[in-house]
């Protein structure tokens, strides 16, 4: 490893150690380039169509306008109007979807709810969140359900709750309570909290012991110097000390009698836990039935994954910024594992510039339907801006240029937008580069500790439920760009547990086999390196799966 390089410019090399662009202050990007307008006409918008024009018998009658999501470009050629603004405030989207929303349009109302969330003027509003999400989730809308879920997980203006959150996911997940899939997840999870209340109130009892039997060294030692007092025989000194002492009683029954309640809502809640359902599920491995690929369409045990495509980005060979090792040949062998061994249709883009990356993107929703798979796959540069309380992560192509000029830069944003609008059903992002883990702000993923991805219910369940995941090679700090040979650390542990892969495999099971190699090996190359797995709930996340399907051999 040559000076453990990272995937990072060195233009941030602070403290003795190799980082990432952190820029402190959101700064003016120099002079748009000639192709600005190419580059606006990409940008996803609130669009408010034109109503249209319809016939009841003699009447003609003229519908209201529809809100849409959709680029700028396409909104001006449908007829429809939109806003630049400033996404750190969303007044101008709220405006555009309320009229709907309280119409009782439940894609609305979701959109309405993630208006609040993100927050107006950079503050969200959690409770205003929840009201549009609820009110969306009653009439069955899989996003709202799911963003419940992911608010109850993390805490988010209502009391953390992950029993309650995985109650939600299975709603959006369509699947019936006493599932055998949900009930064997949800008895973790049961399991999980019990213990960890146990734990908590084997504490509280702990400390009411010592804290009892401190109460009675004291109340002893109150005894005698009360006994002296009356004696008159105390010094001003002593007086002093025995009113600390007084003091410090009244103190302590009152931690005491704090503990105690506390004690009390630890037993009540651990009362209050549903009994573990007793659960048994059959699996089938896949290698008991061969794979086949019919009309690009991959298949497993009677099961049709659908088609396969991958945009694979290798950006090393940089105009103004230092260049990377490894990114060119950790996509190439990406790209040839996956089009040989898993059947992909795959667009390799090596040394991307900033219109190829965002043009390719948006394109794809042109070449792709709601029974596609995609994985984009990224490897190079990363970077981020830091503004106020607000953190966005960005891909560097090529003719990126050193901060704080971002110009070239391209914001996460702009790929979740389009994931949003992509069709196809599931969409895996990986992304080997700094602060990669800013693409997305949801919580960790829930399932993903669980063993029932070999079963087939998991499976069929799993593939009718859209899905926008992202694995990482590391959170919002920086990562390694060798240690692994001529590849990455992480793109070396991905490489080679998909060539050693035998059986259909999801993504979630991928990165539990990859994560623990991962931090071993940065570990050995005296770095801190920690994978993320996620969901991207910005870009139309509903708690389906992604899933590698190799071919037969």
């Amino acid at each position: 490893m040559r000076n453990r390089a990272l995937k990072c410019a060195t233009w941030a090399i602070t403290l003795g150690l190799i980082g990432c662009n952190s820029t402190p202050n959101n700064q003016q990007s120099a002079a748009l380039p000639t192709d600005d307008q190419r580059v606006a006409a990409l940008q996803i918008v609130d669009c408010l169509l034109p109503g249209q024009l319809r016939r009841l018998g003699n009447t003609s009658f003229l519908t209201p306008r529809r809100p849409t999501k959709t680029t700028a470009s396409d909104c001006n050629i449908r007829g429809g109007e939109y806003t630049d603004f400033d996404r750190a405030d969303y007044k101008t989207a709220l405006k555009i979807w309320l009229p709907a929303a309280n119409e009782g349009d439940s894609d609305a109302q979701v959109n309405v709810g993630e208006i609040f969330e993100k927050g107006i003027g950079g503050e969200p509003n959690y409770q205003a969140a929840i009201i549009w999400y609820q009110r969306a989730a009653e009439q069955g809308n899989t996003r709202a359900q799911f963003n419940m879920g992911a608010l109850y997980e993390q805490g988010l203006g209502v009391e953390k709750d992950k029993l309650t959150a995985l109650n939600w996911y299975r709603q959006a997940w369509g699947m019936p309570a006493d599932s055998v899939i949900y009930q064997s997840v949800a008895n973790n999870q049961q399991a999980a909290l019990r213990q960890e209340l146990s734990d908590k109130l084997s504490t509280q009892n702990n400390q009411l012991q010592l804290l009892k039997q401190q109460l009675k060294t004291m109340s002893a030692q109150l005894v005698e110097a009360t006994k002296n007092a009356a004696d008159n025989t105390t010094s001003k000194q002593q007086e002093s000390l025995y009113n600390q002492q007084k003091a410090q009683l009244t103190q302590l029954r009152q931690w005491i009698k704090t503990l105690e309640s506390e004690k009390v809502v630890s037993q009540q809640a651990i009362s209050s836990l549903p009994k573990l359902r007793t659960v048994s599920a059959s699996t089938v491995d896949v290698t008991e039935k061969p794979f086949n690929q019919t009309n690009q369409s991959l298949w497993a045990n009677d099961v049709d994954f659908g088609k396969y495509y991958a945009l694979i980005i290798g950006n090393q060979d940089y105009e103004t910024i230092t260049d990377l090792d490894t990114s060119k040949n950790d996509a190439q062998v990406m790209a040839k594992l996956l089009t040989e061994r898993y059947g992909f249709e795959t667009k390799l883009l090596i040394n991307a510039d900033r219109i190829t990356l965002m043009e390719t993107i948006n394109a794809l929703n042109d070449n792709l339907t709601d029974k596609d798979n995609l994985l984009i796959y990224y490897a190079g540069h990363g970077s981020r801006v830091i503004s106020n309380d607000n953190e966005v992560g960005y891909w560097l192509p090529v003719n990126a240029a050193a901060p704080p000029n971002d110009t070239f830069w391209v914001a996460n944003q702009f790929i979740s937008n389009h994931l949003n609008r992509i069709q196809a059903k599931r969409v895996l992002v990986i992304a080997d580069s700094c602060y990669s883990g800013l693409l997305s702000n949801s919580p960790s993923y829930l399932f993903l500790q669980n063993d029932t991805d070999k079963q087939w219910d998991y499976i069929k369940y799993k593939l009718e439920r859209r899905a926008r995941l992202l694995m990482t090679s590391g959170g919002d700090k920086p990562v390694l760009d060798s240690g692994g040979g001529q590849h990455s650390v992480f793109s070396k542990m991905l490489i080679d547990t998909l060539k050693a892969n035998q059986q259909v495999l999801s993504a979630p099971a991928l990165f539990s086999k990859i994560k623990p190699a991962i931090e071993q090996r940065a570990k050995q190359n005296n770095f801190l390196q920690v994978p993320e797995f996620k969901t991207i709930r910005e870009a139309g996340h509903e708690v389906g799966d992604f899933f590698f399907v190799p071919l037969n051999k």
